[in-house]
């Protein structure tokens, strides 16, 4: 048996020599992706690498494992077309298809992955500082997104009616619908924190169930560490819906309180206290200027009572009652100075007369 007649030996209907061609067709096809891979993205990534910008360099190492299989996909469509396998054409043709709809799909979902920090230059052109959080949501929904599109547009290729397939599940979307409903009701509460952001990871907050340091904003719940350094988990159903207190975003910190003294202050003594306060907080470096009231504004029932009403620059805890403390010593200070003292709860009982005793 000659070269020709081997040649010429069909298998399935189909000869040596078409079998030989479809091979080696395809096998040019991978030599032909490795080439590109290697010599010609190689090329490519040092000139990129000399430019300024990334953004090139992201794109090639984004595209190029998908370029690669895309090349061995169509050198298995030559070879299938050289075969002329009409028995299973449609078989194969709907299974290239499938394959190509998901080096599309899985191309897009790679370049989601790798570009995710131009949301936050889209929404730096608008004055806006895109959170870590909310970038993660966006991404992580894009990638859901297209994972659904890719499986629905394969599904669709095999000739499976995708909209009546969704139809059918309708009473079974209304009955996991009911039960996620917290599900959904803790993701709208994340998007109204991402969009409105009443605080912030490192934030101090403080709401009618729980108080402390942000940790974490998740999609379902945000993570709180409260000050006995236990974590807190709350849904985003119920933050969102809470009134909210951000004590990190003050500006100042108030001290509000009353001084009380005895009722053997004279009033010189008190013109003088007064002033020596008022002087005191004018002239320490942690109080805010702008709003100080030290008043004597009432006699209360055991003492002379003073108002007092002033902020402090720093709004750490800490720190706070540090100034605070630094503050209850001068006041004491000057107290002392003036020749008065500090009044206790006291009642004082006058008898006028006394029964008078009878001899027995």
């Amino acid at each position: 048996m000659n070269l020709s007649d081997i040649l010429s030996y069909k298998i399935y209907d189909i000869t040596v020599q078409d079998i030989s061609i479809a091979i080696i067709i395809f096998l040019f096809a991978l030599t032909l992706s490795n080439i590109i891979s290697k010599i010609i993205l190689n090329i490519l990534k040092r000139i990129t690498s000399k430019t300024k910008t990334t953004l090139d360099d992201e794109l090639l190492t984004t595209i190029e494992v998908p370029l690669k299989f895309s090349i061995i996909l169509v050198g298995f469509y030559i070879s299938k077309e050289w075969l002329g396998l009409s028995r299973i054409d449609n078989f194969l043709n709907n299974l290239i298809q499938s394959v190509a709809t998901f080096l599309l799909f899985w191309l897009i979902y790679r370049l989601i992955d790798k570009f995710a920090y131009l949301f936050n230059k889209f929404y730096a052109k608008f004055g806006k500082k895109l959170s870590s959080d909310i970038e993660n949501f966006s991404v992580k929904t894009l990638k859901i997104l297209t994972v659904i599109v890719g499986a629905m547009s394969i599904l669709q290729g095999w000739g499976i009616n995708v909209s009546a397939f969704l139809a059918s599940l309708g009473l079974v979307g209304m009955a996991f619908a009911l039960a996620a409903k917290d599900t959904a009701a803790n993701l709208f509460g994340s998007l109204v924190i991402f969009t409105d952001r009443p605080f912030k990871v490192g934030d101090w907050i403080q709401t009618p169930d729980v108080e402390g340091t942000v940790e974490s904003i998740g999609i379902r719940s945000t993570r709180v560490r409260a000050f006995t350094q236990a974590l807190i988990s709350v849904p985003n159903a119920v933050i969102a819906n809470s009134p909210i207190t951000n004590w990190s975003q003050m500006g100042k910190r108030r001290i509000k309180t009353r001084l009380g003294l005895t009722y053997g202050t004279s009033k010189d003594q008190m013109q003088n206290i007064l002033k020596d306060l008022r002087d005191m907080l004018q002239k320490h470096p942690d109080i805010h200027d702008d709003t100080i009231m030290i008043r004597f504004d009432e006699f209360a029932d055991s003492s002379l009572s003073i108002f007092c009403y002033f902020f402090t620059k720093t709004t750490v805890w800490v720190r706070f009652l540090e100034v605070r403390e630094d503050i209850n010593f001068k006041v004491m200070e000057i107290v002392e100075k003036n020749g008065s003292s500090f009044a206790f709860p006291s009642q004082s009982i006058y008898v006028e007369s006394l029964p008078k005793q009878t001899m027995g």
